[in-house]
């Protein structure tokens, strides 16, 4: 989500729902190496995954890296493609899914895991980009001038 800054108003394209995912893992003692390491080589695997078959839903991410937290934001297409991604058997989530449950089940704390997801239904979300690169919604939807879905943001809202 870099590139060329995009002259004027912009906000994201598109009408339709708006699902974000967040998802992170927390370092809850450093010197637990095998309890945190693989948490945080699983995710690389799970969106090189997702990215290389576009079919499974996820539009886009962004790593969010901080110093004992890290987290990575996702725009998909639908929750149902979400959620069906989260079940499948043959995909990298289980597997490391079911890892994380085994290690925690045995006592492991040493790091905490966590997401949420916001199923935003078309019309209850809205964005501006002024003379940026296209960015978040905008990076994975598209953008269009702004006068397009409305001047100010309680038009885009639909309010």
């Amino acid at each position: 989500m870099s590139g060329k800054p995009v002259e004027g108003r912009m906000t994201a394209d598109g009408d339709g729902e708006a699902v974000v995912f967040l998802v992170g893992m927390r370092i809850n003692s450093w010197w637990a190496v095998r309890s945190w390491l693989p948490v945080f080589l699983a995710m690389p695997r799970m969106i090189k995954e997702q990215a290389r078959d576009r079919e499974r839903g996820m539009l886009g991410y962004r790593f969010l890296p901080g110093l004992r937290n890290f987290a990575v934001l996702q725009y998909w297409e639908s929750k149902d493609k979400l959620l069906a991604y989260a079940v499948d058997q043959g995909g990298e989530h289980r597997p490391a899914w079911t890892a994380y449950n085994r290690r925690a089940r045995a006592g492991r704390d040493k790091v905490g895991f966590w997401h949420e997801t916001y199923a935003v239904p078309a019309g209850s979300y809205e964005s501006i980009y002024a003379n940026m690169p296209p960015h978040g919604l905008g990076a994975v939807r598209g953008v269009v001038p702004v006068g397009r879905r409305g001047e100010r943001a309680a038009d885009r809202l639909g309010a």
